[in-house]
């Protein structure tokens, strides 16, 4: 009796063991991929049943929107914005971002990741009430908040799509958030201060986005990040995009990520080796001319200076020797900020000065040089600053001015980064120029119509308008009045003060 009793507990014991077995070989077994998506599919990490990585192979044909599961208004409606068929990493991610499943993302910056998530959160999201909204994209800076919901909105037809960030007041954002918005993109920064307030909650928040957490990280918001996370729905979906997929972002994915799907577009290390990298031995004292002598070559550049101050000390000197150049940085409110960068998109900037926190938002194609003026902090920033220029296959420039008692620290990057330029004198050859960016036609046509060119430059390197000379009396150059002074400061842009 008793030996009966234990061949039956050893049976059922087994038959518990089997199905164990099989429900757990089933779930490390990926869903099977459409074959025009993926031509090749790999699981790694063996050990670590949470997540599946999938490495996608060029396909002979790539698919299209509709092939990915994107609705026909939203196709047409990327269609009329010029959009035709999908990147590499939107291709990738779009189909399993659809179907709810959280993803790991890695691509580089200029690779289409905005619709990659974009396009599943304006598909997917439901209808939000009064201060709550029911999709939540994190981003690091203002500028780049600001881009995603303007490319957001050009596709989300009755989506209602709206951005906080600081720099600005709180006064509109509250009234947005009162009236309602499907998909918030915001600063983490900002987000917490309306949370305070209890102008928004995050309580109906199920899909969630972080972009580029790696520089979360680096700017020191990854307690934040996770404090927001904290007051989201416990169901919800959460994508993230980050340059390195370890570290932090490791972190973050064990901590708030189920299982997700990891795709990964690109090197992990950016290509250096796409710009043409140039070390400039010069004096402090040269290297406002050096500057003028690279933008007037190439047409266009980004100056980084480490500090506020000096970017827009650099700025009102290159005006001063001719370059339509504007400072931005974290001092100056966001409409300024925001006008600098359309102007110079434009191309009726030529140089932008700009800290490296701000420039962490700036995504800009056609940027033909990259100037350091003040060395990097490091190998990473030297990387993160270089890459503003030669993206997405295009030519780009630059410059490294390097003083003297600089010179080891910019040998020691070079070795760390594996460039083996050496630091000469300035040189500009011929056959390494870039050509300049082609201004808009709408300075054209201003133009003609005015018999005037573009706006031109103050010393604080705002944009104004008129004629460049006038007299004590408030007279231009014949003699014309210009008009009461209330009516032209009307039409001078606001300052920083003014703006907020």
């Amino acid at each position: 009796m008793v030996l009966h009793r234990a061949v039956v507990a050893f049976a059922c014991l087994a038959e518990g063991f089997g199905r164990w077995a099989d429900s757990r070989a089933s779930s490390l077994i990926p869903r099977k991929l459409p074959e025009l998506r993926f031509a090749s599919l790999t699981i790694s990490g063996a050990n670590d049943p949470q997540s599946a990585r999938h490495t996608r192979a060029r396909s002979p044909m790539s698919p299209t929107f509709a092939q990915l599961g994107v609705p026909e208004h939203v196709c047409r409606a990327l269609e009329r914005g010029g959009i035709l068929k999908p990147f590499e990493i939107q291709a990738a991610v779009i189909a399993d971002a659809l179907e709810g499943r959280d993803i790991c993302g890695r691509a580089p910056t200029g690779s289409g990741k905005t619709l990659a998530f974009g396009i599943p959160l304006v598909v997917n999201v439901d209808q939000a009430k009064a201060r709550r909204p029911r999709a939540l994209v994190l981003s690091p800076t203002r500028e780049l908040a600001d881009q995603i919901a303007s490319e957001l909105r050009s596709f989300a037809g009755q989506t209602k799509i709206g951005a906080v960030y600081g720099g600005v007041g709180y006064g509109v954002q509250q009234k947005q958030l009162q009236r309602g918005i499907d998909i918030l993109v915001a600063c983490p920064g900002r987000l917490e201060d309306l949370m305070a307030q209890n102008a928004v909650s995050l309580h109906e928040v199920d899909q969630v986005v972080i972009d580029e957490a790696d520089r979360m990280a680096d700017m020191g918001f990854l307690p934040a990040v996770r404090r927001i996370l904290d007051q989201t729905a416990t169901d919800r979906q959460t994508v993230m995009f980050s340059a390195t997929l370890d570290r932090d972002a490791a972190k973050i994915t064990r901590d708030y990520q189920h299982r997700p799907v990891t795709h990964e577009v690109g090197e992990v290390k950016p290509d250096i080796e796409a710009a043409d990298h140039r070390f400039w031995s010069v004096d402090k004292t040269e290297r406002i001319a050096a500057c003028v002598d690279v933008i007037s070559t190439t047409g266009s550049a980004i100056v980084f200076c480490r500090t506020r101050h000096g970017s827009d000390r650099l700025a009102r000197q290159l005006v001063q020797r001719g370059v339509n150049a504007s400072a931005i940085h974290g001092g100056h409110a966001q409409n300024r900020r925001r006008r600098t960068l359309q102007e110079f998109i434009d191309g009726r900037v030529q140089a932008l000065v700009a800290t490296d926190v701000a420039a962490r938002g700036i995504h800009v194609d056609s940027v033909a040089s990259v100037i350091h003026f003040d060395p990097p902090e490091d190998q990473k920033a030297y990387l993160h600053r270089s890459g503003r220029t030669a993206r997405a296959g295009q030519k780009g420039l630059v410059v490294s001015l390097v003083q003297s008692n600089q010179v080891g620290d910019t040998k020691h990057m070079q070795r760390q980064l594996g460039l083996k330029q050496p630091i000469t004198s300035p040189d500009l050859s011929d056959d390494h120029t870039v050509p300049p960016r082609p201004r808009k036609q709408s300075d054209q046509q201003s133009k003609s119509r005015n018999g005037q060119g573009p706006k031109r430059q103050s010393q604080d390197g705002r944009n104004r308008s008129g004629p460049k000379n006038k007299n004590r009396n408030g007279q231009g150059p014949k003699g014309q009045s210009q008009g009461r002074p209330h009516r032209q400061n009307r039409n001078k842009p606001r300052s920083g003060a003014s703006s907020r």
